[in-house]
Parts: structure tokens; C-alpha cells; sequence
């Protein structure tokens, strides 16, 4: 398996692959220039893990480039990175599909603690191995509801959790896309409807 960066401006891609490859040393890392090159780079290198997505290509518009993705591969993380400000963008992508947002006005630090917590809640998710129902949550979605629940923010959550804020945010978008809700009331919402809060955590 191998992780894709998808970028027509060689710099920003250097510097992206530069963050990947301090984070994980081992990793194939495949640079990418267009979109439609994506088929025959996965024929070539195999399938992928994690996508880091230019939101501006020459072959995609808007948010075209992340629902492609979602489409083809509907359990792959999408890193989205953009010159747009989050204000306009973040939450367009993050309905397409896109599990993180990070404006290419970022720190080199920054970068690397979003790509960091998208690859930790990834380890996270799989050492949790969530039910198969999609009703049921994994333990750490059931942590964050009750948490929610406690109203407590994301940093909150960060410093209870010992993560990430931008861990924080990956966990709540991939909760929020089980429940199929958007937001924190309405994923409340939902867990009270469900008994989903039932159980409780410590």
C-alpha cells in the first residue's frame, strides 16, 4: 500500500512528501500531478492508504477532486490542502468527503500535526477494530460522545485524550460520517435517540 500525493506544483509537493516521509520513514510515498494519473499510479504501486489532495488541479474543480476519491476509494483518509482560506473551503470538503483541511499558509509544524493526527486516528481506528454494525460505535467514538455529552471542546478533549487538536477533529468528522449527522448537537442528538450514551465511559 502506498500513500498518494496529488499536486501539479512540484515545491508544495516536495514539502508535503518532505513532512510524509519524517512521519513515516518506511512508508512508498507516490507523487502524483494530476488526477487522472491516480489509475495507473495504483496499478504501478498498489493500493493506497491515505490521499494528500491539491484542492486546485489541472483536471478537477471545487471539491470534483475529493468525490472522485470518495467514490473510488469510500474507506481511504483524504488530507485536503488548499491556498483558499478554511472559512471558505473546509466545510465543502468536508461534505465531500475529505477528513482533514489544512491551508497551504500552514507551518511546516502545522502540516505535520495535521498528517500526524490523520495517521494516528488511522492507527487508532484499526487497533480499535470498530463493530461492523453500523449502529454500534468503536471505543474511542464512544469516548468522544461521552465527552460531547460533558460539553467539553476540542482541546478539552486533546488534553483528556493526551492527542491532537487535529486528531480531535479527524475522530469527530469520522464520528459525525458514522452517525450521518453534521455537527455536535446533532450527534448528542442521535446518541440519545440510540442509547448510545447508555454504557457511559471512563
Amino acid at each position: 500500500m502506498s500513500i498518494y500525493v496529488i499536486d501539479d506544483h512540484p515545491l508544495m509537493r516536495d514539502a508535503i512528501v518532505m513532512v510524509l516521509r519524517r512521519l513515516r520513514p518506511a512508508e512508498n510515498i507516490v507523487e502524483l500531478e494530476r488526477l487522472d494519473k491516480l489509475p495507473a499510479g495504483v496499478k504501478q504501486h498498489g493500493e493506497p492508504k491515505l490521499f494528500c489532495l491539491d484542492l486546485k488541479l489541472p483536471d478537477v474543480t471545487g471539491v470534483s477532486g475529493v468525490i472522485a476519491l470518495k467514490q473510488g476509494y469510500p474507506e481511504v483518509p483524504i488530507a485536503v490542502y488548499s491556498a483558499s482560506p478554511a472559512a471558505d473551503m473546509e466545510e465543502a470538503c468536508i461534505e465531500a468527503g475529505a477528513d482533514i483541511y489544512i491551508e497551504k499558509s500552514a507551518g511546516s509544524g502545522e502540516l505535520a500535526a495535521a498528517l500526524k493526527g490523520l495517521l494516528q486516528a488511522d492507527v487508532e481506528t484499526d487497533d480499535a477494530a470498530a463493530p461492523a454494525s453500523p449502529g454500534k460505535l468503536s471505543k474511542r467514538q464512544t469516548q468522544l460522545i461521552a465527552m460531547l455529552d460533558q460539553g467539553m471542546s476540542n482541546r478539552d478533549i486533546a488534553a483528556q485524550l493526551d492527542i491532537s487538536e487535529h486528531t480531535v477533529k479527524v475522530h469527530l468528522w469520522r464520528l459525525f460520517r458514522r452517525l450521518g449527522v453534521k455537527s455536535r448537537t446533532q450527534a448528542l442528538h442521535h446518541a440519545r435517540s440510540h442509547g448510545l450514551l447508555s454504557s457511559g465511559t471512563n
